[in-house]
């Protein structure tokens, strides 16, 4: 059951309210009832005093179960310009999804509820949009003027995470779990349907779908303090991104999610003074460092798939024909992975083309394992299994080197 407690946006003294707010700033809640009078009052404050234009504020309440709900409320009756919105379901994404679909303002925004990022941020962040300039724009707390106070484990865990992303899914944005974002209301009615996740990893799929439907988006460095009391499961909302990029990884390789559609639906992007289109959404070429990086990746993965793939066939095809069974899956694998994320190659222009490239590489890659094996056999003693997976993972990493140059150089050129 979802209930509501609306009152007309409040306008900054300069700019008259005339329908619908400008802003709709949502702050998603989990039991925050002891903290949640003051970071509304401070955030409604902030809102009046420094922004030009007229804003309101969304309290989603996600199945608490203590007084928060109560405690909105009674903010709600108390201050112009705030809203509650009540979901049953747990999941910061779903509550977003909610708030944001259901609201009428030209720009959608949400922040924690701890206030961990400053608040002089919110204006940089939301006047890109209000300006027609992006269609997204996200706090980041890892790009240069940045001001962050938290611990080394923390920092270490976000800079991974992200350099994952960098890595696999090819992202560009700096920092995609900062909890300060704000996305324009027409990008968020093309794109909103397309996310699954509907807890943490909400925030990265949206703008990985943003990024590859060609929208802009806009970063701005925030000062952020780390909370000390929050409560976020850091083991499990690790696992569940690891989850949640491998599925995006997959929807996008195979391209299940329908990204014309929202390219189709949105402005044209500006040219830039050469008429081209802006690096978010032209396929520009890949600078080899990263390209370096995301093929170590791909690599990484199809090593380990390669490995299960011959084990699991080992006992049943024997070592030459496991070897090659293995060794074909995991090309076309790599193939497609490295087409997409390491050289940038979108569309299916090519694609038969590429992948039979991909097997010429293939067989030189099996000929050298092949060619492992068989010196192994020379020896004549019984050889172990995992001598043999000893012996073909060294090879494939050998192949490694030639397999970049052969991409990078003839399949991908």
């Amino acid at each position: 059951m979802t209930t509501t407690n609306t009152r007309p946006a409040p306008a900054a003294p300069a700019v008259p309210a005339a329908g619908p707010p400008v802003l709709d700033l949502v702050i998603p809640v989990h039991n925050e009832g002891a903290t949640l009078d003051e970071a509304v009052r401070r955030t409604h404050d902030h809102l009046i005093r420094k922004l030009p234009f007229s804003a309101r504020i969304t309290i989603a309440d996600n199945a608490s179960t203590d007084d928060t709900l109560a405690v909105a409320q009674r903010v709600a009756a108390e201050l112009d310009g705030v809203r509650v919105l009540h979901l049953d379901g747990k999941g910061r994404g779903r509550a977003l999804r909610e708030a944001w679909g259901r609201s009428d303002a030209a720009v959608l925004a949400y922040m924690d509820v701890d206030l961990s990022t400053d608040l002089s941020a919110l204006l940089p962040l939301v006047a890109p949009l209000v300006s027609g300039h992006s269609e997204v724009a996200v706090g980041t707390r890892l790009a240069r003027g940045a001001r962050v106070v938290r611990g080394p484990k923390r920092e270490l865990i976000s800079r991974a995470y992200n350099l994952l992303l960098h890595g696999v899914l090819a992202a560009r944005f700096s920092d995609a779990q900062c909890g300060f974002k704000a996305i324009r209301a027409d990008a968020a009615a093309e794109l909103l349907p397309l996310v699954a996740d509907g807890a943490w990893f909400f925030d990265t799929e949206l703008l990985v779908l943003a990024e590859r439907a060609g929208l802009r988006i806009h970063e701005v460095p925030v000062d952020w303090v780390d909370d000390p009391d929050s409560r976020v499961d850091l083991v499990a909302t690790a696992v569940a991104d690891l989850r949640g990029i491998v599925r995006l990884g997959r929807d996008l390789v195979t391209g299940t999610v329908p990204l014309d559609r929202v390219r189709a639906a949105l402005p044209a992007p500006r040219l830039d003074r050469n008429g081209a289109l802006p690096p978010s959404t032209a396929d520009t070429p890949v600078p080899l460092a990263a390209q370096m990086l995301r093929f170590a990746v791909v690599g990484a993965v199809c090593t380990v798939l390669y490995a299960v793939l011959f084990l699991a066939a080992r006992p049943s095809l024997g070592a030459q024909a496991a070897n090659l069974a293995a060794l074909l899956v995991t090309t076309l694998v790599n193939t497609a992975l490295n087409r997409r994320l390491t050289f940038g190659v979108r569309g299916r222009s090519g694609l038969a083309r590429h992948h039979g490239q991909g097997l010429v590489v293939f067989g030189l890659c099996w000929a050298l394992t092949a060619g492992a094996l068989a010196l192994l056999d020379l020896g004549g003693a019984a050889v172990s299994h995992t001598a043999e997976l000893a012996a073909v993972t060294v090879a494939n990493l050998m192949a490694t080197a030639l397999r970049f140059v052969l991409l990078r150089g003839w399949v991908f050129r």
